[in-house]
């Protein structure tokens, strides 16, 4: 028998917004041949896998757990057994034993659940069982174990309904908008909003008419539809392989053949429920017969945050909830209000016929497909395969020159399956399958997605003497562990100095020989302080990824207002700081703004012959209220040997509070 299960997230927009304001600006998204997710919704994946790991209070795999008391008990005799001269002193001892937080919430204010809007009242729970009460229509409201679901569900606001209010701050509602011809309404309400009265659809004027202080935020649906496309794929890998979108706040999940896998329906609604409130996202979900019925009670019915309707009861349950359950048009539903139909049960007694006739036919097959006559196909999501091709051979191969041969036969057959998929590899892992069972792999990274079978082989092929095939090699794989998508790109022939060459395989050999890590390309950033002034990024195309989580309009903006050369050519910089200034011993320099004389570096005294300064940094006081009165004085200086440094003196030199007078070297010039 067909079972469905709808998952409704009713504050999906909302949730979102209060998700990045605390995780901070999304990460830029990475098209990968599996999935593509952001941050919020591959912190889920992790949380589902850690929630797995931690099945049982004790770690799998044997071993003890730190805050046990027969541990610390074991760690008391392991150290008495030392001799004296080894054993850990008492103050090395107290860093170790060192309290950790309370890892519990504390319990929401009176203030925060008075805030819980008509029309959400908590789950009814029957006493000393944990187990919901079962209706009449044969819904069970609750899910079924040791503890609800709906313990279990955030509540409507706080916590897990949005960011929790620090002491002494209030909670302020949250709205987004959009723009409708020439009218602003209300997008998406925060619990808080709705109630207060403000509902989606309302003119964002008549809410602030509401509420003063209200907080508006632009509507994005398209990032909304996306980001949850992006669930129903992680659920589709994790849960379900058919997930189909419904709209742009539900997910219809197809539990058949699946739900015992994971427990039964209850269970698996639960942990679903568990899952999504712990990334603070509130979720409801109703399992039904058909599509239609658990959409309906999902939005309709359901109280508690797991709701079950028993096989063959949709009709029961179904009839006293409201026509627009149906999901029908709303002028029809208007329609029916005006003829005295306003619930299901009603409707679903007419003759079909008239209703045809009257209402069209959109009417009757919701209705239809809702109690189960007519079926509803899901249109579900499907995940991309990863894409990777393998050889396996008849005799093991333990030269160097073999595994270069197959690794020019790969790479192309790699190549094409990355043309067909329209994408480029960013990253490609080798895994060559030793007789013994130890792999073998070899990763490599490219600066810009690329398909070029000539430029793959040779960056694999400079990491083969990193093999090692003991006794022989079975098989041999390629796996592109990321890939972003790739399209033609114009071919420059040119061959005169405006045309710009092509970076990207010098980055890729250099960052195949050193690391990845160790070859970076310099950015500037927004700050006075020099240490706060240059940050770290791709050697290629930082912008494009900056570009790819804004809007087109922003973009643009950014485009026109930003200045030709960000660098600041007022006052030469050296080419590399130090890591940390360095304190400079034994200076002598004239008061207030002279440069020194003569100063002592790392034991070697150095005498100075020319200067330049000062030039005066004030600190940032809107970062750190230690920098409101600090001062820096920077002064170019070269000694007898033609040796240019970089120091500066912490203080003005007139007021104490600016700094100590201590000088420091900060950098040296080429």
């Amino acid at each position: 028998m067909k079972r469905v299960a709808a998952l409704y997230l009713p504050d999906w927009p909302i949730e979102r917004l209060w998700q990045a304001e605390r995780t901070g600006p999304p990460l830029p998204p990475e098209t990968t041949p599996g999935i593509a997710l952001d941050a919020t919704l591959g912190m889920l994946s992790d949380a589902a896998a850690a929630e797995q790991e931690q099945a049982c209070s004790v770690p799998r795999g044997g071993g003890w757990r730190p805050g046990a008391r027969w541990a610390r008990e074991e760690r008391a005799r392991q150290i008495a057994a030392l001799p004296a001269h080894q054993q850990p002193t008492r103050r090395e001892l107290g860093r170790r034993d060192e309290a950790a937080g309370n890892p519990f919430r504390p319990m929401q204010s009176d203030e925060v659940r008075s805030q819980v809007p008509a029309g959400e009242p908590p789950a009814k729970i029957l006493p000393g069982t944990g187990r919901g009460t079962k209706t009449r229509s044969g819904l069970v409201e609750g899910a079924p174990g040791r503890r609800s679901a709906s313990g279990w569900a955030p509540s409507t606001t706080g916590f897990a309904g949005g960011p929790p209010p620090r002491s002494g701050e209030e909670l302020i509602p949250l709205v987004t908008s959009i723009r409708t011809g020439n009218r602003v309404l209300v997008a998406a309400a925060c619990p808080a909003a709705r109630a207060l009265g403000i509902v989606p659809g309302m003119a964002v004027t008549q809410a602030r008419a509401l509420m003063s202080g209200l907080d508006i935020r632009p509507a994005d649906p398209a990032g909304d539809l996306a980001a949850l496309h992006s669930l129903a794929l992680l659920a589709a890998r994790r849960w379900a392989p058919s997930v189909a979108v419904e709209g742009a706040d539900t997910l219809l999940i197809d539990l058949t053949g699946v739900a015992h896998l994971h427990g039964g329906e209850a269970r698996m609604a639960r942990r679903i429920v568990r899952l999504l409130a712990r990334r603070g996202y509130r979720a409801r979900i109703a399992i039904a017969d058909t599509p239609g019925a658990a959409w309906a009670l999902a939005h309709f019915a359901v109280r508690d945050a797991v709701l079950i309707c028993a096989p063959g009861q949709q009709a029961d349950a179904l009839a006293p909830l409201p026509i627009p359950a149906l999901r029908v048009d709303p002028a029809a539903v208007e329609l029916l209000r005006r003829l005295g139909v306003e619930r299901i049960g009603p409707l679903a007694a007419m003759p079909r016929a008239p209703l045809a006739r009257r209402f069209g036919g959109a009417l009757v097959t919701r209705l239809e497909q809702a109690l189960g006559t007519l079926p509803e196909p899901l249109d579900p999501v499907v995940p991309r395969e990863a894409i990777a091709v393998q050889r396996r051979f008849a005799e093991p191969v333990a030269t160097a020159e073999g595994i270069a041969h197959w690794i020019g036969a790969l790479v192309p057959e790699l190549c094409v399956a990355l043309e067909a998929a329209g994408l480029g590899a960013r990253a490609v892992e080798l895994v060559a399958d030793r007789v013994d069972g130890v792999p073998q792999r070899i990763r490599i990274g490219l600066a810009r997605a690329s398909r070029d079978a000539l430029h793959l082989t040779r960056l694999i092929a400079r990491r083969i003497e990193d093999v090692e095939p003991g006794y022989g090699i079975d098989a041999i794989a390629l796996h592109v562990r990321r890939a972003e998508p790739l399209a033609a790109r114009p071919f420059d022939e040119r061959l005169d100095e405006e045309a710009k060459p092509d970076l990207a395989p010098l980055a890729d050999t250099l960052a195949t020989r050193i690391g990845p890590r160790r070859i970076w390309r310099s950015r500037p950033v927004e700050s006075d302080v020099p240490e706060r002034s240059v940050g770290r990024d791709a050697i290629l195309d930082p912008p494009d990824r900056g570009a790819m989580r804004m809007k087109p309009d922003d973009v643009r903006q950014l485009q026109s207002s930003a200045p030709p050369d960000p660098w600041r050519p007022d006052w030469p910089r050296p080419a590399r700081l130090l890591a940390r200034p360095e304190r400079l011993d034994h200076v002598l320099a004239e008061l207030p703004d002279q440069p020194p004389r003569r100063f002592t570096w790392r034991g070697r005294t150095v005498r100075v012959v020319r200067a330049d300064g000062p030039e005066r940094i004030a600190g940032e006081w809107w970062r750190r209220s230690a920098e409101t009165h600090a001062v820096r004085d920077y002064f170019r200086v070269e000694d007898e040997g033609g040796h240019r440094y970089w120091l500066f003196r912490r203080g003005d030199g007139e007021r104490a509070v600016t700094g100590d007078l201590s000088w420091y070297l900060h950098g040296l010039f080429g």
